[in-house]
């Protein structure tokens, strides 16, 4: 292959990552606005069984390479995305889309933390500027004058950790495996989780109009569609591109929280965004640079693995 034609379908495959992450970032507003008119968990059943449907032919493919330990590895994954999604869809009951994407956006500069933890290693020092640079970005977009943050933007940085352990777990648990089947496993774990407890909640209400185009738009656009660009494009461009890609996500969430739900932040606020997404992309680089310890697998860089959302995957 040509240097011009390698060329033409690396700028493709960014073009098509950065479609994916305005998709990504899109979600924000748009699932703020479903779950203000109908329950958390039940849109959650329903965005993930609509995903699960769309995934199951590309695994139907490829059942015959399905394996008990496939199941565990996807039900233990999903368990964590569920726990990642559900905390980040009631922040947004209470906190702004646009401030919802930067404090998820940490789960980036969570997961060398979380890898150093498994692999037995310290971060880098590109991992912990990162880590300490979105941490300061934190403080200045979310805390009080009296030091407290707000319920709602707690919910969203516990969905960033929930949503670190899941990219984590995914680095130990993938390799080996079917990426078809262990996505619909995820997704499917997700979806049974959200209908389970929806049940234990008091059912399913009647879905309005308007939530099933959310639920489908987030099922289909921003996780079976976004999830086979993805897989298309990275083979013809690097992890490390994907990373830095993948970091505009909450400068699409909060450009959609802006000019769709009319959302502002303060000078401050835009400060700490601006400092969250620094970390954000020092994180995605030490990810996308780290070397895998001898005998291990490597650690996943940036959203290596599907996100399923958010988010989002997310």
């Amino acid at each position: 292959m040509s240097v011009s034609r390698i060329a033409t379908h690396r700028l493709a495959a960014d073009l098509a990552l950065l479609l994916v992450t305005a998709i990504w970032g899109s979600t924000f507003v748009l699932v703020k606005d479903a779950v203000a008119h109908y329950p958390v968990l039940p849109f959650l059943a329903l965005r993930f069984a609509v995903a699960a449907v769309a995934l199951a032919p590309a695994a139907w493919w490829a059942r015959g390479r399905l394996r008990a330990s496939d199941i565990a590895a996807g039900a233990a994954a999903g368990a964590l995305l569920f726990a990642g999604y559900a905390l980040q869809t009631f922040g947004l009951q209470e906190t702004t889309a646009s401030k919802a994407g930067f404090i998820t956006g940490l789960s980036v500069v969570l997961v060398p933390l979380f890898v150093a933890l498994l692999w037995r290693r310290l971060p880098t020092r590109t991992a912990l500027a990162g880590t300490a640079l979105a941490t300061a970005g934190l403080a200045l977009l979310s805390l009080n004058a009296d030091w407290s943050m707000q319920r709602g933007d707690l919910l969203v940085l516990g969905c960033a950790f929930g949503f670190a352990g899941h990219i984590t777990a995914l680095g130990a648990l993938s390799p080996g495996r079917d990426a078809r089947l262990l996505t619909l496993v995820q997704v499917a774990t997700v979806a049974l989780l959200s209908g389970g407890a929806s049940l234990g909640a008091g059912g399913f209400p009647a879905v309005p109009g308007a939530v099933w185009g959310a639920a489908l738009f987030t099922g289909l656009a921003a996780t079976a569609l976004a999830f086979f660009i993805q897989t298309a494009a990275q083979k013809f461009t690097t992890a490390g591109h994907t990373a830095l890609i993948f970091a505009a996500e909450p400068v699409f969430a909060a450009l959609f929280g802006v000019l769709v739900a009319g959302e502002r932040l303060a000078v401050r606020g835009w400060l700490g965004s601006a400092v969250i997404l620094a970390g954000v992309i020092l994180g995605a680089l030490a990810q996308a640079d780290a070397p895998a310890r001898p005998g291990r697998p490597a650690p996943p860089p940036a959203r290596s693995c599907p996100r399923l959302c958010r988010r989002g995957w997310r």
